[in-house]
């Protein structure tokens, strides 16, 4: 498995919008602090003079820590902050198809000196978008909603058999993401989840160092 597929493992933070850079860093710190090496940075409402301000913030902070951090919706962004990587969903693919987006990003990426990409896709509950997506060059695919979501509530809901199925016909890493909590997210493990995403159960957690934890405790103690 390429070094870019391996990273794609264990807890995967996404972050909450926080308007303060440095509350933002904060909680980032804390979710490093027990044991979260991989984040997609995710804010919708910011204009881009914030956005790149904390998508530097925060890839100066997962470099530090030896961690990944992976750019939601916006390749330019995660180019320009020389970030590990960028998710993209069904409706970033602006009328092109996601093989051809997929390859153009990896051709821009090699362009501008960066060998180990990664691409990840929303594949919500269609495996064969996912089978195209790994064809093209994807690095994951993230699957969900499996529970209800306080971040996407309209969200596709998925069941968690999908991602046995998806386990059975694609070789990439499989996300499971959508209102993952520690209770509810043996289930997803069980079922071949190699990556859980995560938004309110871990950053809003009164301990987030020890919520992070958790979740790669539930990992280790996985047979």
């Amino acid at each position: 498995m390429s070094e870019d597929r391996q990273a794609v493992a264990g807890l995967y933070g996404i972050t909450p919008e926080v308007a303060n850079t440095e509350s933002l860093l904060g909680i980032v710190s804390q979710a490093i602090s027990g044991g979260a090496r991989l984040f997609q940075y995710r804010n919708k409402s910011a204009g881009r003079e914030r956005l790149f301000e904390q998508a530097t913030a925060l890839r100066q902070l997962t470099g530090e820590a030896g961690a990944r951090l992976i750019i939601n919706d916006d390749f330019e962004l995660a180019l320009r902050v020389l970030a590990d990587g960028v998710h993209l969903g069904q409706g970033d693919f602006a009328g092109e198809p996601a093989p051809d987006l997929i390859s153009a990003i990896r051709r821009r990426a090699l362009a501008s000196g960066i060998r180990s990409f990664i691409v990840g896709i929303s594949c919500y509950d269609q495996i064969e978008h996912a089978i195209a997506a790994e064809t093209a060059g994807a690095t994951y695919a993230a699957f969900g909603s499996f529970y209800p979501s306080a971040t996407k509530p309209a969200a596709i809901r998925a069941n968690p058999s999908l991602i046995v199925d998806a386990k059975r016909q694609l070789s990439l890493p499989i996300v499971a993401i959508g209102g993952i909590t520690v209770q509810n997210a043996p289930e997803l493990i069980a079922a071949g989840a190699d990556a859980l995403a995560v938004v309110t159960a871990l950053f809003n957690s009164e301990d987030i160092q020890s919520r992070a934890s958790a979740f790669n405790a539930l990992y280790a103690n996985h047979v």
